[in-house]
């Protein structure tokens, strides 16, 4: 789960992290009090998405201006101004996508002068199961461009949980960064409140670009970026309770809401599948016959009639789903079930698009033989490859 900038930041101050003061505003008529509350003389004005590369997007209405999705201000009126152009319009960024987000959110920021920027970031590294620490002095960049062209340029050192976060990691990061004297020891201090942090809040990354250090010489983290695990979200109701819905893609909200793993890709074919392996191997085949996916849909081992038929009419919301392949492998599953909820879900929202499914395993037979004499126009297919060249034909037919 991904929250907000103000929201991170608020979780980094419980912590002890330098953070700049801020406000959060949500309508333009609370602009005043919020850029009276900081003083100024500077203020900040950032577009609250989900989203990198806010200060270089664009915003599609001309009302917004042209300055970015964060934005300068130096007297209140400036900031009232900006907060009104900006709240409710759409941003476009590297990261939304031509199709942009709405800007429901501002948080306004006092201002901060900036002698050096860096880049830190925390992690969840898979490969040694260890919280890991990524480093560079290219702050404010595209960290994935810095990492192509100049890899040099980033340090990455994991810490190891029997002993957590140690005093001699907080030197590497100084040593990395090319801090000394009390900066060294200001960095030292940050990295045990953002391991603390991390650990507290089961945190599955947290970036500050930048994190800078002021002209009278202060570390300060300037931007936040956090991402919490699902899985351990129930121990936390407080951030949970942080979850801004409109933030998040329609269908995957309502597949969290079955336990589905719902991921929206921008093909044809939508898939339901059982077991993350054979969703997608299904997603592979059906590239290789020369259609897309639409999703990656991943209704787990012991589905329910009524999970089945709720991931059947996410899967038939999609506008840009054409075709759609049920491929089932009944192990803890059993295909009687899933013919049992594609039958209920096909007869309460209907079918207007082809159908392709391949059975196998527990109760495949009884499975075949719900779908068969259901009345229902139903392509069978013996395995995966015939079911994928089955539905990538029925699509171009249909189109």
């Amino acid at each position: 789960m991904n929250i907000h900038e103000y929201q991170a930041k608020a979780i980094l101050r419980e912590f002890g992290a330098p953070v700049s003061r801020g406000v959060p505003v949500m309508k333009a008529d609370e602009a005043e009090k919020a850029a009276n509350e900081l003083g100024g003389p500077l203020w900040v004005v950032k577009s609250q998405i989900h989203a990198g590369g806010r200060g270089k997007g664009k915003f599609k209405e001309a009302s917004a201006g042209d300055k970015g999705g964060v934005r300068l201000a130096k007297s209140v009126q400036d900031v009232k101004d900006n907060v009104k152009q900006m709240l409710g319009a759409t941003l476009v960024t590297v990261q939304t996508g031509p199709t942009g987000k709405q800007v429901n959110r501002l948080y306004i920021e006092e201002g901060s002068d900036i002698a050096k920027e860096f880049y830190l970031s925390m992690l969840v590294d898979r490969a040694t199961s260890r919280i890991a620490f990524v480093v560079s002095t290219e702050g404010g960049m595209d960290i994935e461009k810095v990492a192509h062209d100049t890899p040099e340029k980033i340090v990455t050192f994991t810490v190891d949980p029997a002993t957590g976060v140690q005093p001699h990691h907080g030197r590497r990061v100084a040593q990395a960064l090319g801090l000394s004297g009390d900066l060294s020891k200001q960095a030292g201090s940050l990295v045990e409140k953002l391991y603390k942090a991390f650990v507290a809040k089961d945190m599955e990354m947290l970036e500050i670009n930048p994190l800078i250090v002021t002209t009278d010489g202060k570390l300060k983290c300037l931007d936040a970026k956090i991402s919490f695990d699902n899985n351990a979200l129930y121990r936390h109701p407080d951030i949970a309770a942080l979850r801004d819905e409109t933030e998040e893609d329609a269908k995957e909200l309502e597949a969290s809401k079955y336990d589905l793993n719902y991921i929206t890709l921008d093909g044809t074919i939508g898939c339901m599948v059982n077991g993350a392996g054979l969703a997608m191997a299904t997603m592979d085949i059906i590239k290789l016959y020369g259609e897309s996916p639409a999703n990656f849909l991943d209704v787990g081992g012991g589905a329910s009639r009524e999970k089945v038929t709720a991931a059947f009419k996410i899967i038939t919301a999609d506008p840009n789903v054409k075709g759609i392949l049920i491929n089932i492998f009944g192990g803890i599953m059993k295909c009687d079930i899933i013919a049992e909820g594609v039958i209920a879900a096909v007869k309460e929202v209907g079918l207007k698009v082809p159908l392709v499914v391949r059975l196998e395993g527990t109760n495949v037979d009884l499975g075949k033989k719900i779908i068969a004499t259901s009345g229902l126009n139903v392509i069978p297919a013996d395995d995966l490859d015939d079911a994928a060249q089955k539905i990538v034909k029925a699509v171009k037919g249909h189109a």
